[in-house]
């Protein structure tokens, strides 16, 4: 059975926009037979990394702080795909960011250049070969997403792995003014997480009906 860890920077968790997006996401997972948990970094106590790099100057030495980085340490070594979820900040909530930043312990310093590039990838007991990204913003544009999918590409370019691509809602605001399109949306999600898990990519189709314009950018501008 697939194993995926959703790790979300939402500041309002469960009551916030990425979340009415994630969890139908999760879902179609879940039915395609995954097996997946969910944390919120803001209900951890998730520190900023100190960039002393001790977890890679002393071999096996791992994170020298001890917070609840560890719960999700001993998860992510098992995880298979890494669902990373957050709104758009600028360009991240900074607990997102700072868990990110703490996934350094899980890479190996053994360093290589690939097309002209220093790059680095997981140690061989992490499973992770997969991370896909949700995202969710107020702005019309989906250009908007471009920092945040940046942020996470680099990473995957980093940690040698396959960015499986992003689920991306703009405008999220305007899914409450058109319930038939909400229900599309929200399908749209649940068939990407099931794509995910049960063919290996989610199709462009689907993360087209996921971000679709709800409404124009000139009706949007008036509201």
């Amino acid at each position: 059975m697939t194993y995926a860890l959703a790790v979300s920077g939402s500041r309002r968790k469960e009551e916030s926009n990425t979340t009415v997006i994630l969890n139908p996401f999760l879902e179609g997972m879940r039915d395609a037979g995954a097996s997946v948990d969910l944390f919120y970094v803001e209900n951890m106590d998730i520190r900023p990394c100190l960039g002393d790099f001790h977890c890679w100057r002393e071999e096996n030495a791992g994170c020298i702080q001890s917070d609840d980085m560890d719960i999700l340490y001993n998860k992510l070594r098992r995880t298979e795909i890494l669902v990373l979820a957050t709104p758009v900040y600028i360009p991240l909530p900074g607990k997102m960011q700072d868990f990110m930043n703490r996934l350094c312990c899980l890479l190996n310093p053994d360093l290589v250049v690939r097309e002209g590039r220093t790059r680095a990838r997981f140690q061989s007991d992490v499973a992770i070969g997969k991370i896909v990204l949700v995202s969710t913003c107020g702005w019309w544009e989906m250009g908007n997403f471009g920092t945040v999918v940046r942020i996470v590409r680099e990473l995957c370019e980093d940690a040698s792995v396959e960015f499986a691509g992003a689920v991306l809602r703009p405008h999220f605001s305007s899914m409450r003014r058109n319930e038939e399109k909400a229900r599309e949306v929200l399908e749209a999600s649940r068939r990407a997480g099931h794509q995910l898990v049960g063919e290996g990519r989610m199709s462009n189709d689907v993360l087209e009906s996921v971000g679709q314009p709800l409404i124009s950018h000139e009706d949007w501008l008036k509201e």
